[in-house]
């Protein structure tokens, strides 16, 4: 009998951390979640798009430090006002279709930022351990009906995909080259994709999309109902961050490597099956329709193995996607019936940390 790990509070309170990409959607989870273990959480990121924004919402955890990663000095700016002993590094250009639209810039970002951040956290007396946060995507997809494990090759079809795979080439010739030392800093990167949960206001993305189709009375249009995911909440891949983490700065070189954070096999469903249930969970009037428009190729099957980060870190998938679906909508149904997201959101993280609490069989 074994309990989940999750992060604790004994380890981060105190622990100066520098998150980057902080107002994203799974920044602002994982700041609000760093705020309360009691870390001194210093953000970096570029501000967000105008309008509706999770990170606003939450009271901007991580604080008001606006900036470009791919500009070394804001990033040596950043580590100086910071002097982080962890560096999680989130910031990117995170969405395929914008990738085909400005592909240089998502290069830019996703490499070139990339580098930045670590060329500065190598150079930083105090850091000890730097995650780099990339995406399942970062590998060469052959529509294997397997899990990608860690030893699998990097590659990307699409410029998103592409730059992703680019950035774990980049974390590990670093790692190799740089980080290597027996007194640190550790690098270590973490790998998940099909994050779902309130607060996330992008475009093209299927949650998101759902929930303005179904706030206009609209049906949501969907562009390939047979394309097959893994899903997770966002409180999943954050966890595994998180544990990442804190398994690097206490354990040094056993964890400087990469890692998968995906959910169980059977919580690999089609985009179709997951509409349908989330259509069924909204009610109302919510509907969905196939979308016949021309848009750029996409993989049909992406899956990733998670059994390293299992064993080796003790982390393990808490929600089955039914239960990832049922906290999406509660949350942005609550939201929406005048409940302040920072309730909802901390609410959520609780009822996710007494998971924890339980034993697996």
């Amino acid at each position: 009998m074994e309990a989940l790990v999750t992060p604790t509070a004994t380890f981060w309170a105190g622990k100066r951390v520098l998150l980057t990409g902080h107002t994203g959607f799974k920044g602002s989870w994982c700041a609000l979640w760093l705020q309360r273990l009691g870390a001194q959480v210093y953000g970096l990121a570029l501000a967000p798009d105008a309008g509706m924004t999770l990170w606003d919402e939450l009271g901007r955890p991580g604080g008001d430090h606006i900036g470009d990663i791919r500009d070394p000095a804001t990033v040596e700016e950043a580590f100086n006002a910071s002097s982080p002993e962890i560096v999680i590094h989130m910031a990117a250009q995170a969405l395929v279709h914008p990738s085909y639209e400005d592909p240089a810039a998502t290069f830019d970002t996703n490499v070139m930022g990339l580098i930045r951040v670590l060329d500065r956290a190598r150079q930083c007396s105090s850091v000890r351990a730097v995650v780099n946060v990339t995406s399942d995507k970062c590998y060469e997809n052959r529509e294997h009906i397997w899990a990608y494990r860690e030893t699998e090759a990097m590659g990307g079809s699409d410029p998103y995909s592409a730059s992703k795979g680019c950035a774990e080439l980049v974390t590990a010739s670093y790692r190799r080259s740089f980080y290597k030392e027996i007194d640190g800093p550790f690098l270590a990167s973490g790998r998940a994709g099909n994050v779902i949960g309130g607060g996330d206001w992008s475009n093209a993305r299927l949650l998101p999309d759902c929930v303005r189709a179904f706030e206009r009375g609209s049906p949501v249009m969907i562009r390939n109902p047979l394309a097959t995911r893994p899903w997770q909440h966002v409180l999943e891949p954050v966890s595994g961050y998180l544990v990442l983490a804190e398994t690097l700065h206490r354990k040094g070189s056993e964890a400087a490597e990469g890692w998968n954070f995906g959910p169980s096999d059977d919580d690999t469903w089609t985009v179709g099956r997951v509409v349908a249930k989330v259509v069924s969970l909204w009610g109302e009037s919510a509907a969905w329709q196939q979308d016949d428009s021309s848009w750029a190729k996409e993989a049909m099957l992406l899956r990733v193995d998670a059994a390293k980060a299992r064993m080796r870190l003790g982390w393990q998938p808490r929600l089955h996607v039914n239960d990832a679906l049922l906290w999406t909508v509660e949350w942005y149904k609550a939201v929406r019936d005048g409940r302040p997201a920072l309730d909802v959101t901390i609410e959520q993280i609780k009822r996710y940390e007494s998971l924890a609490r339980q034993v697996l069989p």
